[in-house]
Formats: structure tokens, C-alpha cells, sequence
């Protein structure tokens, strides 16, 4: 049996795991989906990126995982990628679902242009409000699904975005899978393309939209799987 702590990206909560989760314990495994602080049942409360890695070290120490995978969808590969490093020899392998990935020093902002992003965070209090229809389309999301999103997604804390990651080795030190969700781009950003060019990462391709665990959840499961299987 794997445990996998599941950690979705900006404006989602532990919900947005639910499928996968069913399917990762159909399969025997074990599924710990994770809301990060500020967000979901947690919303409102202010957080830095220190917090939220914080909150995956904590789930894993309270928990007494073993042997875990984490997986980061999105903004959460940048906490994800740094708690693995904290939790040692407790990891088996990093995931990152179409995520961003951390490289010290270096926030989630950083390497794209976000004046739009900074702007709308300092106009609602320091949050950055959820995603609008049209920022899902075309990623292969039912009409319902965009509606939940928007209805259960809530304003993401605007410090997680732009805290610089703190790492003490580099993120090709640990074992990972890439997972590149096709409608989304069709290529890893270039530092994640180096990467991947070492003995210790492996891609995926997913042909679907940012958001698999709803679009293609029994899929991005049977990956995981996969995944935790590598060595």
C-alpha cells in the first residue's frame, strides 16, 4: 500500500481530490488529500509559502506517513516540492501534475508576467480571487465542473505567491514525475525540461486540461500509481 498526500493547486481545497482519491483506495493504496491554510474550510486565514509548506510537513509527521508520495497540482508543486526535501527519508517520490516546481529563491510569480496577478491581489485585501469561467475553457472540463470550481474555489493568499522558495539542494536531487497535461501547453517549462533530462525524473503526458482530477481522475490515478512504482 502508498500513501499519497494530495495537494491541489491555487483556489482549491482537499475536495478537489475526490475522485482520485476514490480511485487510489479502490486499488488498495491510500489517499490523504490536503487543504492548504487560507483555502477551502480554511479560507480567509492569512499564509505565507512557508506556511503551506509547513502544512504538508505537519500531515506527513501527524500522520506518521511512511514511504509517501507527494503530489502538487499546479501552484502547489512549489510547496510540495520543498516539503519533500524537509521530510527525508520519508519520501518515496514527488509528483507534479502540470505544477509548478521550486528552485530556491524563487517564488511562484517569478519568470512570468504577473503584473496582472500582483494587481488583482492588492486590489481584494491581499488574495487573489478565484478563477472566471473563461480561464477554464478548453481544458476539457464539463460545463458542471467549471461551475464548481468557480462555486467551491475560493481566494487564494496572495504572500504563497510571491514568498521565494527556500531549498537547500536543487529539485533534480529528488525522485519525481512530471506530469504534463497536453491542453494545457505541450511542453514542460524550459527549467523543468532540464530536469528532465537527469537519471532521477520522469515525464508523463496526459492528453487533457490543467485540472485532470477532474477531467480525467481514474487516469491521473492509475499514473500515480504508476509513479510510485518507479524507482
Amino acid at each position: 500500500m502508498t500513501d499519497f498526500v494530495l495537494v491541489a493547486g491555487a483556489w482549491l481545497g482537499a475536495w478537489a481530490w475526490d475522485e482520485v482519491a476514490a480511485a487510489l483506495r479502490a486499488a488498495g493504496d491510500d489517499a490523504h488529500p490536503l487543504t492548504l491554510t487560507g483555502l477551502a474550510e480554511k479560507q480567509g486565514v492569512p499564509a505565507g509559502g512557508q506556511r503551506h509548506v509547513q502544512d504538508i510537513v505537519d500531515e506527513v509527521e501527524r500522520l506518521d506517513l511512511r514511504d509517501v508520495v507527494l503530489v502538487g497540482h499546479s501552484y502547489s508543486g512549489l510547496p510540495v516540492g520543498q516539503a519533500a526535501e524537509r521530510i527525508g527519508e520519508r519520501l518515496r517520490r514527488v509528483v507534479y501534475v502540470d505544477a509548478s516546481v521550486p528552485f530556491d529563491g524563487e517564488s511562484f510569480l517569478s519568470g512570468w508576467p504577473s503584473d496582472h496577478v500582483r494587481a488583482s491581489i492588492d486590489a481584494h485585501g491581499g488574495f487573489w480571487p478565484p478563477l472566471d469561467g473563461d480561464g477554464a475553457e478548453g481544458q476539457e472540463l464539463t460545463a458542471e465542473q467549471i461551475a464548481r470550481i468557480r462555486s467551491e474555489g475560493t481566494a487564494h493568499p496572495g504572500a504563497t505567491l510571491t514568498e521565494p522558495a527556500v531549498l537547500k539542494g536543487s529539485p533534480g536531487d529528488l525522485p519525481s514525475t512530471y506530469v504534463k497535461c497536453l491542453l494545457d501547453g505541450d511542453a514542460p517549462p524550459p527549467a523543468v525540461a532540464e530536469l528532465l533530462k537527469g537519471d532521477r525524473w520522469e515525464p508523463v503526458e496526459l492528453d487533457t486540461g490543467h485540472w485532470p482530477m477532474f477531467s480525467r481522475p481514474g487516469e491521473l490515478a492509475r499514473i500515480l500509481r504508476e509513479s510510485a512504482a518507479s524507482r
